[in-house]
């Protein structure tokens, strides 16, 4: 091949990863842009979704306080399709609904599932919709151990533990709980159990003894739920944005606003993916590692 020939492969394929890195760029930038979907440009009313398990908490702290600085948001509506999740990240969606709904109107709309963590983001909400037959409140507090004793000395395995306190071990899998150790959970969770029972107590603005007769971790419909004061009104989504619509005061049906996407930083991601990757290993390794005190 002449040396023209090689020249022109070379700066054809130059050419063809630049074309590729723009179209890349461009793709990136209508994926991710900061500006709102639907190009409203009156008042609306945000939408923000919460679905499956609670594990973390930024993104619908991100929405929230978006929307909370946002004049064209009127009111939010916060669609919820959750069996519930951890203590911790529930709890700061909790907060952000709560500081929120001091500012605008929060409504709430429960999909088929708004249980336990689930219920628990809802509760400081202006208005609460769920459907006839939602599955939600299930306010209460669980921790879940294996033991895997048998099983390791069926395999051979053993394992020492030096530790520094007599609970610095307690759940782990080659031991049982011992009594100390159980008393010790059972405080813990009992903790934040009476944490979840005044959260539904404020938020509903009902008295606390009401909310512990049903705080027992039974599920209940929708329909329950609101003959409970759990729940405001029976109602679907586009029942709830109007409801929100009405306590705005907008006149017709309301638009609807979604919060801008979150920015994308692409080596954040592949480091993060990369992180996330090696944890993951580990903790397959790890058995037991770790350990989650869950609305669920």
């Amino acid at each position: 091949m002449s040396t023209k020939k090689i020249l022109l492969v070379v700066g054809g394929c130059f050419l063809g990863l630049v074309l590729l890195f723009v179209g890349s760029m461009v793709v990136a930038k209508l994926l991710f842009s900061d500006k709102e979907k639907g190009f409203v440009t009156g008042p609306g009313i945000g939408l923000i979704e919460v679905k499956g398990m609670i594990v973390d908490s930024s993104e619908p702290i991100r929405q929230l306080r978006h929307f909370a600085k946002k004049d064209s948001v009127k009111a939010v509506v916060l669609r919820i399709d959750s069996p519930g999740g951890v203590v911790g990240p529930s709890q700061e969606i909790y907060e952000e609904v709560r500081k929120l709904a001091a500012k605008k109107k929060v409504v709430v709309s429960m999909g088929s599932l708004a249980a336990s963590g689930g219920y628990y983001i809802a509760a400081p909400a202006t208005v609460i919709y769920a459907n006839p037959g939602t599955i939600t409140a299930s306010i209460g507090v669980l921790i879940k151990f294996s033991n895997l004793e048998g099983l390791f000395g069926k395999l051979g395995v053993s394992s020492t533990t030096i530790k520094t306190g007599s609970f610095k071990d307690a759940g782990a899998p080659d031991r049982p709980l011992s009594p100390e150790d159980r008393a010790m959970f059972q405080a813990l969770i009992d903790s934040t159990h009476e944490q979840f029972v005044k959260a539904v107590a404020e938020g509903r603005k009902l008295p606390v003894d009401e909310i512990r007769k049903i705080a027992d971790g039974r599920v209940l419909s929708g329909e329950q739920a609101k003959a409970l004061k759990l729940v405001d009104k029976l109602g679907n989504l586009p029942d709830a944005v109007e409801e929100a619509g009405r306590l705005a005061g907008i006149s017709g049906e309301p638009s609807i606003i979604l919060a801008p996407k979150k920015k994308v930083n692409f080596f954040e991601m592949l480091a993060e993916g990369a992180e996330g990757r090696f944890n993951g290993v580990l903790n397959k390794a790890a058995v037991g590692r770790g350990l989650q005190v869950t609305y669920e």
